[in-house]
């Protein structure tokens, strides 16, 4: 391969355009493609979601180092061909040992793996159709609404498959037999890896009935054809369920391995990550042996205890501790620091600054110890800086903010003339940092803060 092809090769990766590079490989005669051509040119197809034609490039070439098994596993895990992924991804790493991006899909194909053969053990124990559904379905006027639809005739049944493009599961038509869409009282779905929904499962709303009439049925309004042609999810199988996040995250019947006619597997597809494709279940039976009530996953008790001990005790930034020991009684200020936002995860259950009045308060303490210790604080200079007292820290820190809050702040605080801005700059206003000691002190002798109180009052 000529330098100048791999420079170009290169900057089209750099720039995503995986397709030019695809074009341009298949325009070289089979005889010029060398190991490496083919390499570059499985990786390529690997990106464009054509995994099937990247494993048979990838597997004509005959040097096969760490990164022709890494792009190889990658191949079979995006075919959910969890097993030969696993060994591919194994033989990469014993050929180069470190790479996190390996061990991070060695992991996650032994957690589906097991996830897997748990749900067919369980599915072993008792067979699908042997199970007791009458508690299955939770009864509402809202799911009667926009999901129920009649029991479906067989010509129906048909008529959807035809319009799908897709056959439908024996396993799931059965069980709209029994009822046709809904919500299900178990709504919950334990996944091996992370999702935009929660660490360790993933959420429905109800169940697509076989039918056309109910907004949620999967030829309905907000059907699977809409989810796919109106929202952009991948032409792969049939959306089946809805989710809580209103469009931004669905679960589809995957027909990618099986073909059109298949049994096909139940995957999780999120929106919000590029419409990332996460496996759940072999089969729609396994799907739905596997859902779990929300009670499983509730953390909130220990997460209140965390979070409290965090404030507690975890370290402060560098920067919230450098600007701590610039004030006058530092460890005063750091005691009223993490007196305060006790306070706030006891009203809330986790550390978080919003637009109450103590995360109002924490901004004005925040903003008086920079502006202290800063003779020249513009608006940008600030905002950027914000992140790296509380927000992004590691230790003492809320995990991440939203930005509209601060700015919320910034902007009443100078229309309250608590905050002035002078030749660019921004500063406190006269009188401004003796209130906020007063509310501190007030504070720090263990006064409720008044009912409309703020910094701001002169």
């Amino acid at each position: 391969m000529t330098k100048e092809m791999l420079d170009k090769l290169a900057n089209w990766y750099e720039e995503d355009r995986h397709d030019q590079i695809a074009e341009a490989i298949e325009q070289l005669p089979e005889t010029e493609r060398d190991d490496e051509i083919v390499g570059h040119y499985g990786r390529a197809l690997n990106n464009l979601g054509r995994y099937t034609e990247a494993l048979q490039q990838l597997l004509k070439v005959k040097r096969r180092d760490s990164v022709w098994f890494y792009r190889v596993g990658y191949a079979y895990f995006f075919m959910q061909q969890w097993e030969e992924a696993l060994s591919a991804f194994e033989q990469a790493e014993e050929l180069e040992p470190g790479d996190e991006r390996v061990r991070e899909y060695i992991t996650d194909c032994r957690n589906i793996l097991a996830r897997q053969a748990e749900l067919i053990r369980e599915l072993d124990r008792v067979p699908f159709r042997e199970r007791d559904f009458s508690q299955f379905w939770e009864r509402s006027d809202y799911a009667d609404e926009s999901y129920v639809e009649a029991s479906p005739t067989d010509e129906l049944i048909a008529s959807i498959e035809e319009e799908l493009g897709y056959k439908l599961p024996a396993d799931y038509i059965w069980l709209m037999q029994q009822q046709n869409g809904g919500i299900p009282a178990n709504t919950c779905f334990p996944t091996a890896v992370p999702t935009s929904w929660a660490e360790d499962h993933v959420a429905i709303t109800g169940i697509m009935g076989i039918g056309r009439e109910k907004p949620y049925s999967l030829c309905g309004s907000l059907g699977s054809r809409f989810m796919l042609e109106d929202w952009g999810y991948p032409d792969i199988g049939v959306v089946i369920c809805d989710c809580p996040s209103a469009g931004h995250d669905v679960i589809m019947l995957d027909y990618r391995v099986c073909g059109r006619d298949g049994e096909p597997a139940v995957v999780h597809v999120d929106q919000e990550a590029d419409y990332r494709i996460t496996a759940l279940a072999p089969s729609f039976a396994a799907f739905i042996a596997g859902l779990v009530g929300e009670e499983v996953f509730d953390t909130s008790e220990q997460d209140k205890l965390d979070a409290l001990h965090k404030v507690k005790h975890a370290p402060f930034s560098p920067l919230l501790q450098s600007l701590c020991e610039k004030a006058d009684a530092s460890k005063r200020m750091e005691a009223v620091i993490r007196g305060i936002c006790t306070r706030i995860v006891e009203e809330k259950g986790f550390f978080a600054l919003h637009a109450d009045e103590l995360s109002m308060l924490m901004y004005d303490i925040q903003f008086g110890l920079y502006a202290a210790s800063n003779p020249e604080v513009t608006r940008e200079s600030y905002l950027a800086d914000y992140v790296n007292m509380i927000a992004f820290a590691k230790g003492f820190g809320t995990g991440g903010y939203a930005p509209g809050f601060i700015e919320s702040w910034l902007d009443e605080r100078i229309k309250q003339g608590e905050i002035v801005t002078d030749k660019g700059g921004l500063r406190l206003a006269e009188g401004a940092a003796e209130r906020l000691a007063d509310k501190l002190a007030a504070i720090e002798t263990g006064l409720p803060l008044r009912s409309g109180e703020n910094v701001a009052e002169q």
